[in-house]
């Protein structure tokens, strides 16, 4: 689409993905909230995070066009912040998003945010990508579309950014200069509460990676929930003793499971996780956050420190039992 992605044409990339974004209203006990969402297909499914439709008693979706329909909850996944909504009599000519490959992102590539924030429709910002793989830890409350619930603490592998992101972001489209999506918008950095329960954009956005919402949706869709890979082990921020005296943070093992991937792997408790296939692990919501990204039956290499030495285990990821 582009001739030059470094140097985008955010008219035209504006022009081509607003009719696959939608703006959420969602009604519950609470009242009446905002938030965004994504036309995944023809047949009316529309991706957004769960916090923006937890607890709703009614939904309805107004489309780039300006027309409302309802919509139902085709499935939710808590753990990821993600669900599926399907409209109740989609309309003909529905424009899907295209998907883009989230882990071919870079540190500085451009990137847009469209959405609903605080219920401009249609808003579109620009920035960078400022960082891949961040481990955020998020709930409702840091989102901000549905203002006061409480929410399951979210931990997700995050592209951060800098397009600005407000409340009503949520759900909404983080899409790359060649108009592909690759990220949900789903919370923004705060300085703080102001008392009203909402912030503002102060350049610190995260969005889930379009591969693993990809990834999520799909099992939403065909079944209305969604199976996690798992390792099997209770980790804490800590850091390694090196054996030439350095220091290096990690995810240090509290507790592993039996029988679990990280038991067959020969995870100890004590060890302490600095990377994973490579990535860098720092604290224990990193190490959350790279299994959560990964997927069920894949292999990936830790790199652990073990009495001041480094070493690399491989373990293959089993589905998380439903007690887990």
């Amino acid at each position: 689409m582009q001739a030059d992605p470094q140097s985008p044409n955010w008219t035209a990339t504006a022009t081509a993905v607003s009719p696959s974004v939608v703006a959420i209203t969602a009604t519950g006990p609470s009242g009446e909230g905002q938030g965004s969402g994504v036309v995944l297909d023809t047949q009316g499914h529309i991706l957004t995070n769960n916090h923006v439709v937890d607890s709703a008693q009614t939904l309805t979706v107004t489309l780039n066009d300006g027309t409302t329909h309802p919509a139902t909850v085709k499935g939710t996944d808590p753990s990821t912040d993600l669900a599926v909504l399907t409209l109740t009599k989609p309309p003909a000519g529905l424009k899907p998003m295209a998907i883009g490959d989230s882990s071919a992102l870079s540190v500085g590539d451009p990137v847009m945010a469209i959405g609903n924030p605080l219920g401009l429709a249609g808003t579109v910002t620009t920035g960078i990508v400022s960082a891949v793989n961040r481990p955020v830890r998020t709930s409702a409350a840091d989102s901000g579309a549905r203002a006061g619930q409480a929410a399951e603490p979210v931990v997700t592998n995050a592209i951060q950014t800098s397009a600005a992101i407000n409340p009503g972001n949520s759900g909404g489209a983080l899409v790359n200069a060649a108009g592909q999506l690759v990220g949900i918008n789903s919370a923004i950095a705060s300085l703080g509460s102001s008392g009203s329960g909402q912030s503002g954009n102060i350049g610190i956005g995260f969005a889930i990676p379009s591969n693993q919402a990809q990834t999520i949706a799909d099992q939403l869709i065909k079944t209305g929930s969604a199976s996690h890979a798992y390792l099997g082990v209770t980790p804490v921020d800590g850091e390694a003793q090196l054996s030439d005296g350095a220091t290096r943070a990690g995810a240090q093992i509290r507790q592993v499971g039996t029988a679990t991937p990280a038991a067959a792997a020969g995870l100890r408790v004590g060890d302490v996780v600095v990377a994973v296939d490579g990535r860098s692990v720092e604290s224990a919501d990193a190490l959350v956050g790279a299994i959560r990204a990964s997927t069920i039956g894949s292999k990936v290499t830790l790199t652990i420190v073990r009495e001041g030495q480094s070493q690399e285990l491989t373990s293959t990821l089993a589905a998380r039992p439903a007690s887990n």
